[in-house]
């Protein structure tokens, strides 16, 4: 169906693909896995028209393709969904899904058409949506499956999905998985990106490790188990995973949140961080942990409840009130909140913490020389930290993010999905990090769908449903099962 023969790319300073060969079958779902900077992001946007490839050649159904534009590849039937979301927020959904293809009646638009079909591609895959609703209405995981549900609006015969679970409840992720298989049985050829490698072994029928631009291995699900795709990813044995968790020495509470109300998404919540503690936030997507996050630093209104931060009331206005006071927030909306795309990595790094650098004019080589001191502590693939952060691969934008939020040096940080879209390696690093953090006094909020990484590095979890605390389970004894069984509300349970 769609061959790759020996595609190189290069940018300034870096080589991007080095080589790379493969083959994505008709009824195939094909994975493709590497640390953040392997390439993967590169190679699909070659194949989806989005870059050219230096050298090298494509080829599709044996005839040669060369698309030289998005609407080449989406006319031959290669279709993307990008990691970060690409909608308009001020239409609706419908609108959306019939972007470029708006059918018209008497050369007017058929809005009544637009709505039914859309309707019919969103109850294809299982995704209850009204089609007149305003997509920046929609949360994010809703927002992912109008993505979807756009592309297969059109004959596609090359489905590429750059991490599509990221967002994605276990409800929603099952929806997914089951529409990937009926595409996969209609002879769709499936390129699959994603650092969740249970779901890759789980979905893929051949799987292509990608390490510093080159083609390291191909490898069924078969042949393999996480720990072992993990290995040819990195290079190495990955030991350690998640650190030692330190005890808490402290009885004081750094931040403590009393019977928080934040209308239409959270009632009566309530929970304090000591010093030197990490707190999981966990629950199904819609429970409310977002929003939770969101109005303790201002960016939601509270109707009743207290935040207190060093025993003292607050009520944030803003996340820049919030970091002042030394309370610092990762959003899990990382192209709307984490980061500004245009601006340079050094920018990024530093611009939350901008007066640290100069009263009046930004100390240029102090910026540069703290910001190249997070790229080696992250370990960022980023060739010169003077390039806008848009031509990074997404998980070393999201390594920025933090770093940016970490610059400022905060007493209390607030994580929402701090390693979506990280690759193993690089999770380890993050954890680490902020484990160390932990033990030199950093108060840690940690809200995340990866129940594994809660587990393995929180002192306790805090578990939400339908936006009240359904309990609080203990770290170091949590399972997957008790943390869901709350969520999903089989039992209640406090500690």
């Amino acid at each position: 169906m769609l061959e790759v023969n020996d595609i190189s790319k290069s940018f300034p300073a870096v080589k991007a693909l080095d080589g790379v060969s493969l083959r994505v079958d008709a009824g195939e779902v094909h994975g493709v896995i590497g640390e953040n900077g392997a390439g993967k992001s590169t190679l699909m946007k070659i194949l989806a028209g989005i870059q050219p490839p230096d050298e090298g050649s494509l080829s599709l159904n044996g005839s040669p393709y060369r698309p030289r534009h998005v609407n080449d590849a989406s006319e031959a039937g290669v279709v993307m969904i990008h990691q970060e979301l690409n909608l308009v927020d001020d239409l609706s959904v419908a609108e959306n899904i019939m972007l470029g293809r708006e059918p018209r009646r008497f050369g007017i638009l058929d809005f009544g058409a637009m709505r039914k079909e859309s309707a019919r591609i969103l109850d294809e895959i299982g995704a209850t949506i009204d089609p007149r609703t305003r997509v920046g209405d929609l949360p994010v995981a809703q927002q992912q499956l109008v993505e979807i549900a756009k592309a297969l609006s059109q004959e596609t015969r090359v489905l590429i999905l750059d991490e599509p679970t990221a967002v994605l409840s276990e409800r929603e992720t099952t929806l997914l998985f089951r529409l990937i298989r009926r595409l996969r049985e209609q002879g769709v050829a499936i390129v699959y990106i994603s650092h969740l490698l249970p779901e890759i072994l789980d979905l893929c029928n051949r799987i292509t490790v990608l390490r510093d631009g080159r083609v390291v291995a191909e490898t069924t699900p078969g042949e393999s188990d996480p720990d072992h795709l993990a290995s040819l990813m990195v290079g190495r044995e990955l030991v350690d995973v998640y650190p030692p968790r330190v005890p808490i020495q402290s009885d004081t509470r750094r931040l403590k949140v009393s019977g928080l109300t934040v209308p239409g998404h959270a009632v009566d919540v309530g929970f304090d961080i000591a010093p030197g503690e990490i707190v999981g936030l966990a629950g199904l997507v819609g429970s409310g942990r977002t929003e939770v996050a969101e109005a303790i630093v201002g960016l939601r209104p509270i109707t009743a409840g207290e935040i207190r931060l060093d025993d003292e009331p607050v009520r944030f206005r803003s996340t820049r009130d919030a970091l002042d006071r030394g309370v610092a927030y990762v959003s899990e909306d990382r192209k709307g909140r984490g980061i500004l795309v245009d601006l340079s990595c050094i920018q990024n790094t530093t611009l939350p913490n901008l007066a640290a650098y100069g009263k009046l004019v930004p100390h240029r080589r102090r910026e540069r020389a703290s910001t190249e001191a997070w790229i080696e502590r992250l370990d960022i693939r980023c060739p010169d930290a003077r390039n806008p952060i848009r031509t990074l691969s997404g998980g070393n934008q999201q390594k920025f993010a933090v770093a940016s939020r970490l610059d400022s040096e905060p007493t209390v940080i607030l994580l929402d999905e701090p390693t979506r879209g990280v690759d193993v390696g690089a999770k380890r690093e993050l954890y680490h990090l902020i484990a160390g953090l932990a033990e030199k006094g950093l108060a840690c909020l940690m809200i995340s769908s990866e129940l594994p990484e809660l587990i393995g590095l929180c002192h306790r979890i805090v578990v939400m449903r339908q936006g009240r605390m359904a309990g609080v389970v203990d770290g170091p004894t949590a399972t997957e099962e008790s943390i869901m069984r709350l969520a999903a509300g089989v039992e209640d349970h406090a500690a």
